[in-house]
């Protein structure tokens, strides 16, 4: 059987995955990930799944890595990670009253077998029209300085969010269920 690495730092990335049940490692990739705001955020996510998972699968060829990355689309933009609060209050006010899409790349690789997977996953997320009482509330319980987008679903999302549709485990970060079937084809039962 496979030994299972999650080639990501989020937090959130490791805590989905282990509540499917899978016993993994966890290898940070030290790679440069594309964040060209007018990328199409498809082919983003693609790409930087892609880049982490084949950097850890180039250093431990007999496991199975999952790369993943997210993003969030809107006005034809990516809007990756924060620069800084002044940058997450612009893309709150942004995505305020407006419906927005998250993308997730997966990429999972076996450099032992040439083994290789590409997914993508898309959400939509509704937020409610926010005010600045509203930004800044949100801001002050929830760090978003790593967070695609400004924002945490799973984190007072009754302050932020009005709905979501399709997986609400893609918006935090890991679609778990297309993440499920695919190491299940691989042949690593949960």
């Amino acid at each position: 059987m496979s030994r299972l690495i999650l080639a990501s730092a989020s937090p959130r990335r490791r805590e989905l995955l282990a509540q499917l049940g899978y016993a993994f490692d966890v290898v940070v990739a030290q790679v440069t990930e594309h964040e060209e705001a007018s990328t199409d955020p498809r082919v983003m996510v693609a790409h930087n799944s892609a880049l982490k998972a084949e950097w850890v699968a180039a250093r431990f060829p007999e496991a199975l890595v999952l790369g993943a990355d997210t993003t969030v689309f809107i006005d034809g933009q990516a809007l990756n990670k924060p620069k800084d609060g002044a940058d997450a209050r612009a893309m709150l006010r942004r995505l305020s009253g407006r419906t927005h899409t998250v993308f997730t790349g997966l990429a999972v690789r076996r450099q032992a077998d040439g083994l290789k997977i590409d997914e993508g996953v898309a959400s939509e997320v509704d937020f409610k029209v926010l005010d600045e009482a509203t930004i800044e509330a949100y801001l002050a319980k929830v760090n978003t300085l790593d967070k695609a987008g400004g924002y945490a679903v799973q984190e007072h999302p009754e302050l932020i969010i009005a709905a979501t549709r399709g997986s609400l485990t893609n918006i935090v970060g890991l679609p778990i269920e297309a993440t499920k079937q695919i190491l299940t084809r691989c042949g690593l039962p949960a």
